[in-house]
């Protein structure tokens, strides 16, 4: 019997994955609905309680939205877990970039200040490391997101403070949008804006590395305000 329920339960997790490997792969974009649990049993090979089991898991993470006589449809790519806020599920990334940005202005100089009374060295030879490789991608035409993501991660580390840490994932999606937005065409002033918030966190100089986070945001809020107006100048 328990080896039974134990089957089941790994027949449903490979449905699930399976199913999320389709969703992703073929791919099914947001809002599309999905074939019915017949033709999805037949699909992967599995009955229609498996396939069941499958979607009604994708659906407490935040994948698929059944709707009552209608079917299922995707919801959105990324997981709860992976955007814990359901922000990518909002519609309009002009508008939500510029939200992100009235957050980030809230945060991220007090994170840079407190980075700047506690890095470790250590801290700040991984900040200075990440600093140089952000700026030789922009310089050379790559794509500068990743290691962008890296170097704010880094700074949160550096204030030794858990909790800023853990508002990571917030930046994080706001970087994303920003670069899908503006296709990094700030490059220059990402390269000097990060080099003056690399340089007064090493300095130690709290007001320094407060006043160059808000100069490095304030060029990113001013690009996208600028991209939603002509976006809404387009509707």
């Amino acid at each position: 019997m328990e080896q039974a329920q134990s089957e089941r339960k790994l027949l449903g997790a490979q449905a699930e994955d399976d199913l999320m490997a389709y969703i992703l792969g073929t791919p099914v974009p947001i809002g599309e609905k999905l074939p019915n649990e017949f033709e999805l049993g037949q699909m992967f090979q599995v009955g229609r309680s498996t396939i069941r089991e499958a979607v009604k898991s994708l659906v407490t993470k935040g994948i698929l939205e059944v709707r009552r006589g209608d079917g299922t449809y995707v919801k959105s790519h990324c997981s709860l877990a992976e955007d814990p806020l359901g922000l990518s599920r909002l519609d309009d990334k002009y508008k939500l970039a510029l939200e992100l940005l009235d957050v980030r202005l809230i945060l991220e100089p007090e994170i840079a200040a407190s980075a700047a009374a506690h890095a470790t060295p250590e801290n700040k030879a991984e900040l200075q490391t990440l600093c140089d490789e952000v700026e030789q991608l922009c310089l050379n035409g790559g794509d500068h997101t990743p290691k962008d993501i890296a170097f704010h991660t880094c700074i949160a580390r550096c204030s030794q403070n858990r909790v800023m840490e853990m508002l990571v994932p917030i930046i994080n999606t706001a970087v994303t949008t920003f670069a899908s937005l503006t296709h990094r065409s700030l490059r220059r002033e990402t390269i000097q804006t990060h080099r003056a918030i690399t340089d007064a966190i090493v300095a130690g100089d709290a007001v320094g590395a407060r006043c160059a986070m808000v100069m490095h945001l304030t060029y990113n809020r001013q690009a996208i305000a600028e991209l939603w107006k002509e976006h809404q100048n387009q509707l």
